[in-house]
């Protein structure tokens, strides 16, 4: 089927969609080269080709990742066989960006059908969730339809705002809980980031966040941005990323200075390329700079047994393999008071030790867990007593060159 793909109110591009498929077969007219998504076009080329196969990865990454919990039954319920097939079913459109698909020669407008300023339906969230009483009669329009991620989420209307709401894993189902943990240490440091607080969903946790995205900004992932250019031979990831960023206008070091010292503390497993980046300005293109830090809930041990809390079992994302050496990245401490955390074990313990949260965290567990962020706090201040310049552009101890794309 064909469609015109929109930015907002612009016209993009003509493309034709094979719906069973879930991909981009064609790209027709460009209407609006400036507004193609970040990352599909060859900027080394003088013509400066879009690349259907990039604008495939960019498409693909709007729809629910087959690994999602529970996404099989869901899919049955819903009578679709691919999640690919429920994008063009809400026209593409998210809460995470302002791009969506108009049927070709329609005269739909973005004030129309956005979900910033449009109700949306509960029923593919319901069936996400797995709390659906109905088996036919779907209403498909609904942001869930491009939510990525491996947990169970899903977006809510609540007291007028849209919000998200994410579950945990087996066996703790913890994630919740370090989110909003995640989120007092930030708020101590004067780190930007999105608050998360929990709520419960038929005795389950889940962590409940408003979105940070309006109808006039979006998001824009480190992983999209890193599409823009080939890594230069003396580039490692992080000197790639920043000198993307530079290239934007962006100086997004410091940002990054405290996303690793906040992943250090709460021993962050799982942050990848796309769950950071940036922000820009949807209707001037402009980039305003780093989003605020966001999905940090696969840390503090949060699947291991507190046998196995220790600091050599712990994986690190993006830039290197390790917190340690990923720490060494970080170029300025002189933001950083350590003081400000003093008694954090407390709020930990009182948020692990909730009388709903000890059915998921015994109070052992609890108490291992702010023992052993007290210790990577009381590492750290030394790290930062003792900071030295260290050579960036090494890459030894770097993640793999393709380890981001399994989060496409």
């Amino acid at each position: 089927m064909k469609y015109t793909l929109m930015h907002k109110n612009i016209s993009v591009a003509d493309v034709e969609i094979d719906e069973d498929l879930g991909v981009i077969t064609n790209i027709d007219i460009i209407s609006a080269r400036d507004h193609l998504p970040v990352g599909v076009v060859h900027q080394l080329r003088h013509d400066e080709t879009v690349d259907r196969y990039a604008l495939n990865q960019w498409w693909a990454g709007r729809s629910i990742p087959a690994s999602r919990m529970g996404v099989n039954e869901a899919l049955e319920v819903l009578g679709v066989s691919s999640t690919k097939q429920l994008i063009t079913k809400c026209l593409g459109l998210s809460l995470s960006d302002h791009y969506w698909l108009r049927p070709y020669n329609s005269n739909i407008t973005w004030e129309a059908v956005n979900f910033f300023d449009n109700d949306f339906s509960d029923d593919i969230g319901d069936v996400l969730f797995g709390v659906n009483n109905k088996n036919v009669g779907f209403d498909f329009v609904s942001p869930d339809n491009t939510s990525d991620g491996n947990l169970q989420k899903r977006w809510k209307i609540i007291d007028g705002k849209r919000c998200l709401l994410k579950s945990g894993s087996a066996p703790y189902s913890q994630q919740p809980f370090n989110e909003v943990i995640a989120t007092m240490i930030m708020d101590r440091l004067g780190i930007d980031h999105v608050p998360y607080s929990v709520t419960w969903i038929e005795d389950k946790p889940c962590s409940v966040c408003e979105d940070f995205v309006t109808k006039d900004t979006e998001l824009v992932s480190a992983w999209r941005v890193l599409q823009l250019r080939p890594k230069a031979n003396h580039e490692n990831e992080y000197l790639h990323y920043v000198s993307l960023c530079k290239e934007l206008g962006v100086d997004i070091v410091p940002a990054l200075d405290r996303m690793i010292v906040l992943d250090y503390i709460i021993a962050n497993e799982d942050r990848h390329f796309n769950n950071f980046g940036l922000l820009r300005n949807a209707n001037t293109l402009e980039w305003s700079g780093a989003a605020p830090i966001f999905d940090s809930g696969t840390s503090l041990w949060y699947n291991k047994t507190a046998s196995r809390f220790v600091a050599n079992d712990i994986i690190c994302k993006p830039f290197k393999k390790t917190h340690g050496e990923q720490l060494r990245l970080v170029s300025s401490f002189d933001w950083l008071d350590i003081s400000k955390l003093n008694g954090i074990e407390d709020e930990i313990l009182n948020v692990l030790c909730e009388d709903k949260a000890v059915r998921y965290v015994e109070a052992k567990r609890a108490k291992a867990i702010a023992a052993e962020v007290r210790k990577r706090i009381d590492a750290l201040e030394v790290v930062s007593a003792s900071h030295t310049s260290y050579d960036v552009s090494s890459s030894d101890g770097d993640v793999e060159d393709n380890a981001s794309a399994r989060y496409i």
